[in-house]
């Protein structure tokens, strides 16, 4: 994982050899970094954060020339990276259920982004997920646009025995959520996850369905679903629903996959939300939590 961009900063900063702090040395250093990590598909306005706070944290080290001028720069660099990756509300998702359970009311989970991101697949890897730990879930087929989307979310919820909540093609998205909700009052379950169309980002009429689908539901959360291997449309995917939806919260799928691991890097300071999974795989236990420390050590180098 983040294979190629660990290779690339550790290449650039073998490049460079400090010997002071100085503005000039540091300047250098910055620049270099900066570089690597737009080419690496880095968001630019995050690769600039990540340069200038990395600049501040240098001029403010202290450095003699017995100090090993590259180890404070990785170690600066690891500060900074896990500042740039680490949310200021972190999500516990299961502590957010066990709430609403004890509230006795469902707790609504919409899910947003792209066709082709593997949003309902994450749909179906959470619905295991919140069934392994003791929550009863209920999914409902809020996508009534693209071919096939409704028998696909179909065909997990019977491997995994959970119910689908559906209507025809073509129906109103908002009142099949409506009714999985109602359902799940009526039935005491814990969990409403909703999936939603992902035609065309620039669609205004989509749009105005996930607009409607928030306004009837007010889901306890919403959650942008990217693929980290499309590089920078990502970001302006991710900031297009954040506009329109307000998501608080993203899965990143494909990302053992990624050549390049930069995306990672760059949703969670554009978003100003956290990454909440990581999807590695198409089995529904391939997902790991993100967890920001293990990234930071994925992409920079030890020594």
């Amino acid at each position: 994982m983040f294979d190629q961009l660990r290779k690339s900063v550790s290449k650039a900063l073998k490049k460079i050899t400090v010997t002071d702090f100085s503005q000039k040395s540091i300047a250098k250093v910055t620049k270099e970094l900066k570089d690597v990590l737009i080419k690496n598909e880095v968001a630019v306005i995050t690769a600039e954060t990540i340069s200038k706070n990395l600049a501040i944290k240098l001029s403010k080290t202290e450095h003699t020339r017995f100090t090993n001028a590259k180890s404070i720069v990785l170690a600066s660099l690891k500060e900074v990276l896990l500042e740039v990756l680490t949310p200021e509300k972190p999500i516990d998702i299961l502590a957010e259920i066990k709430k609403s359970k004890d509230k006795k009311t469902p707790y609504t989970i919409a899910f947003f982004g792209v066709n082709g991101v593997g949003k309902t697949l994450s749909i179906a890897k959470l619905g295991k997920f919140f069934n392994d730990n003791g929550f009863s879930c209920v999914f409902a087929a809020g996508d009534t646009f693209r071919a096939g989307s409704i028998q696909q979310l179909q065909k997990h919820g019977e491997n995994l025995k959970i119910r689908v909540i559906a209507q025809t093609y073509g129906s109103d998205a908002a009142a099949v959520a409506f009714d999985a909700i109602n359902h799940a009052v009526s039935k005491e379950i814990d969990v409403v996850l909703i999936d939603t169309a992902g035609r065309i980002e620039t669609s205004s009429n989509l749009m105005s369905e996930l607009q409607k689908i928030c306004s009837v539901t007010e889901p306890d959360l919403k959650i942008f679903v990217g693929d980290a291997l499309t590089g920078n449309s990502l970001i302006s995917q991710v900031t297009l629903f954040n506009e329109k939806v307000g998501i608080d919260c993203s899965i990143l799928n494909k990302i053992d996959a990624d050549v390049k691991g930069g995306a990672a890097v760059s949703v969670t300071h554009i978003s100003e939300k956290p990454i909440l999974y990581l999807g590695i795989g198409q089995n529904y236990n391939d997902f790991e939590p993100f967890i920001p420390e293990n990234i930071v050590d994925s992409i920079v180098p030890e020594k």
